[in-house]
């Protein structure tokens, strides 16, 4: 699980990017994310970069998603 709660774009979004670059094809990541920027580009840029995102939580205090690596 990737706890990005503490960080605020753009470091949330690197940090994202990073760890979602290690996951092998199929492999899924959990990344909890709160602040208003990361909520918008986290799931945008791994949606265009091949990821599927199921939104497991979306409440004012945290975004849940669940990433899982297709290409």
């Amino acid at each position: 699980m990737l706890d990005l709660t503490a960080e605020r774009c753009p470091m949330a979004l690197l940090l994202a990017k990073r760890a979602t670059h290690a996951l092998e094809r199929g492999e899924h990541m959990e990344i909890h994310m709160t602040d208003a920027g990361a909520r918008q580009d986290i799931p945008r840029y791994l949606t265009r970069h091949g990821f599927e995102i199921k939104v497991q939580a979306d409440t004012p205090q945290v975004l849940a998603i669940i990433v899982t690596k297709g290409r």
